[in-house]
């Protein structure tokens, strides 16, 4: 169970079967000795936007990684549904993506051939059932003009939205977001916050978003887990974590304004 059960949103009724629910129980891990997750707790219920922020270095993407069973805890699990994703087939009984912060996009193939990747190598369609879902996913991302472009042409949000409509070629149940708007510039953050919170409305997927972005996470978010040297601090809505005392959270969510009034004192 989650050491922050006063702060976990209800378990809704009407979530659409299309998203899961996900706990972390208890996971540790360490690298060369070295702890970088100490005894995570967290319960992200069904079709949440839930929003693990924290600075740089602080464990972020390589909890991500546990959940998509990309890394293995030391110890402690986590469960979809209430199973453990290290049980035998469970994880290829629910539907998982991830929006790596690179994009991870190949520049050897066009933009539709990079989104409808997954279906044609694992042959899971035809060629014209493929190319119809990437036509789909591409319009819902306001891509479809760009289908048969090379990604080494478009710009780095443009590469983040073709990242995210490939991973809805598997209509996915969870989809998990990693640093979506590193190395973008405030306005196309703004577009990739817009794109996950209508991709919530109009798919139901589950959302976790990865991220050092105050204004992505306060924006997007219905409810943010604070996590720092490996531990989580708090979690709660936007309203609470602005409002949190905690001297830690209260300097990570100043230190822009702190920067400009030493460049104003400078």
């Amino acid at each position: 169970m989650s050491n922050h059960s006063e702060n976990q949103a209800p378990a809704s009724a009407s979530a659409p079967a299309s998203s899961v629910r996900v706990e972390i129980r208890d996971l540790r891990k360490s690298f060369n000795g070295h702890l970088v997750l100490k005894d995570i707790n967290l319960e992200i219920q069904r079709g949440e936007i839930f929003v693990i922020m924290g600075p740089s270095g602080s464990g972020k993407s390589v909890l991500l990684k546990h959940v998509i069973g990309l890394e293995t805890p030391d110890t402690g699990q986590i469960l979809i549904e209430g199973e453990s994703i290290q049980a035998e087939g469970v994880m290829d009984r629910y539907r998982m993506a991830m929006v790596f912060q690179s994009g991870a996009l190949f520049n050897s193939l066009s933009v539709g051939e990079n989104v409808g990747l997954y279906l044609s190598e694992h042959r899971l369609k035809k060629p014209e059932e493929i190319d119809r879902i990437v036509t789909d996913k591409l319009d819902l991302l306001g891509l479809k003009n760009v289908k048969d472009a090379s990604p080494s042409k478009l710009s780095g949000g443009m590469k983040k939205r073709v990242a995210m409509a490939r991973s809805l070629v598997i209509e996915p149940q969870l989809i998990l977001y990693d640093e979506p708007t590193s190395e973008l510039d405030p306005l196309m953050t703004v577009v990739i916050g817009q794109e996950i919170m209508r991709l919530r409305k109009r798919i139901g997927a589950t959302s976790i978003v990865v991220t050092h972005d105050r204004d992505l996470a306060f924006g997007v978010a219905d409810r943010i887990a604070m996590l720092m040297d490996g531990e989580i601090l708090a979690v709660g809505t936007p309203d609470e974590i602005r409002r949190n005392p905690n001297p830690a959270i209260q300097e990570f969510l100043t230190a822009e304004t702190k920067l400009h009034n030493l460049q104003e004192q400078l």
